[in-house]
């Protein structure tokens, strides 16, 4: 049977600014686990610690520009423009330029705290 998504709830980001996630699907607001589904939007300037996450990321940019880094190079995604980062990888993501990013992050299985493991 289909489920109405209604709305999304505001998830606390990591990172020198304040960025808004909007988590449409996973573990907090459908109590998903198989994958999550946020809307990101990030300021110019942004920035957050390195991570090495357990899961597959997906991140397709709507507008601006995300930097993605990890071990061998650095990219920069462009609005209209899609990027995976595989599970195990580190990645660092950040968003240069003024204007910042709007952005659809995917990931699988599901995003968690714990399983995200953050540089200190």
């Amino acid at each position: 049977m289909p489920r109405l998504i209604a709305q999304p709830t505001l998830i606390a980001a990591a990172g020198n600014k304040p960025k808004i996630i909007r988590e449409y699907i996973g573990h907090v607001n459908s109590q998903t686990s198989a994958v999550s589904i946020a809307h990101m939007s990030s300021p110019g300037g942004w920035t957050e610690p390195g991570q090495r996450p357990e899961f597959d990321e997906y991140t397709v940019v709507l507008a601006g520009c995300l930097r993605v880094e990890s071990e061998s190079e650095t990219i920069d995604v462009q609005a209209g423009q899609a990027i995976h980062t595989s599970a195990g990888e580190w990645v660092r993501y950040s968003t240069p330029g003024e204007a910042g990013a709007d952005y659809i992050a995917i990931c699988q299985p599901a995003f968690t705290p714990a399983t995200v493991h953050r540089d200190h």
